[in-house]
């Protein structure tokens, strides 16, 4: 290995760690190409969702997350890296240049790469323990660190909102056949899929937890368990950023795999929530009402408690490294 940049292997095994990032109904819509001191990040056009995502803002919060994961995963072995968003205005699916210098790993590093493999979206009910104020916080300052905003829905009317635009967004989606078409092309995959949702992890029949409407994802096998006793005491939190174009896009997925593998490492379960965001009318709504017309919102975070009793949850699929690379 070179002393100014990792070896061949290192960065494989790299990329393969930062394609374990969500994305979008799975579809990974990024590619990799790697230069003799960089790795550079490209999105997939092909694998952009016309009819769930027309304006390609959930592809670029995807592609965010996995340069987050990229850049954990190369801290955690000893190197940093320094970044270049939107290098070349003449190629705007050229995402990102990476590059590196060598730097001892934190503790903070390797927890969070070891958050990696064990991140899930789970749409299951949460228990009712809350997530604690300071640990909420945490998350907050996570979101700050990378240029983006998390709010927390702590007042009941903002809360009443978001749940309100998600079921609204819900009802319009579902009366768009184009939309229908493309959820049951990507969800209820079998076992022998490499992208996409799979029946594994969607759950058998439509659910709400509480007063949150989950997206209904068809052809699930997925038990969930029912409410009896306990409520789901799961928190909203809203991911912003200052201004909406494709760098604050980018960098708000940056953001999100911050918190979700913050979140994670602290034992939290997860569920990020677009379905509101993806529909014009709601995501106007959730600015204007929720975040006073002063950020624009990327994404919506359901966090809490795995119930005691949830089985763990497999891992989604993910394409072969040298599908993506090129």
């Amino acid at each position: 290995m070179r002393d100014d940049h990792p070896d061949v292997g290192t960065v494989r095994a790299v990329i393969g760690l930062a394609c374990r990032a969500p994305s979008i109904h799975n579809t990974q819509p990024w590619r990799w190409t790697v230069g003799d001191s960089s790795v550079h990040l490209f999105a997939d056009p092909s694998r952009t969702l016309p009819a769930t995502d027309p304006d390609g803002r959930d592809l670029l919060v995807s592609c965010g997350a996995a340069l987050h994961h990229l850049r954990v995963g190369f801290a955690a072995l000893g190197w940093a890296t320094v970044v270049r968003r939107l290098p070349d205005p003449a190629e705007p699916d050229h995402l990102a240049a990476v590059t590196f210098y060598p730097r001892q790993a934190s503790a903070e590093d390797i927890a969070l790469s070891a958050a990696i493999p064990h991140r899930r979206t789970d749409r299951r009910r949460f228990s009712s323990w809350e997530v604690p104020a300071d640990l909420v916080r945490v998350l907050v300052d996570r979101a700050a660190e990378h240029g983006a905003i998390l709010v927390a829905a702590d007042d009941p009317r903002d809360r009443f909102r978001i749940t309100s635009a998600i079921s609204a967004a819900s009802w319009q989606q579902g009366m768009n056949p184009a939309y229908a078409s493309e959820l049951a092309a990507w969800a209820g995959r079998g076992r022998g899929a490499r992208e996409g949702v799979p029946a594994a992890n969607i759950p058998s029949v439509p659910v709400s937890h509480g007063d949150t409407e989950m997206r209904p994802f068809p052809n699930g096998s997925l038990t969930v368990s029912t409410p009896g006793w306990e409520d789901d005491a799961g928190a909203l939190l809203v991911l912003a950023t200052s201004s909406d174009d494709r760098g604050s896009r980018l960098r708000a997925g940056e953001a999100l795999s911050a918190v979700l593998l913050t979140a994670t490492d602290s034992r939290l379960a997860t569920c990020p929530l677009s379905q509101l965001l993806e529909v014009t009318a709601t995501r106007d709504l959730l600015r204007e009402h929720v975040l006073d017309d002063v950020a624009f919102p990327q994404l919506v975070l359901r966090v809490g408690w795995a119930p005691v009793s949830g089985e763990p949850l497999p891992a989604t699929p993910r394409r072969a490294l040298d599908d993506v690379l090129g």
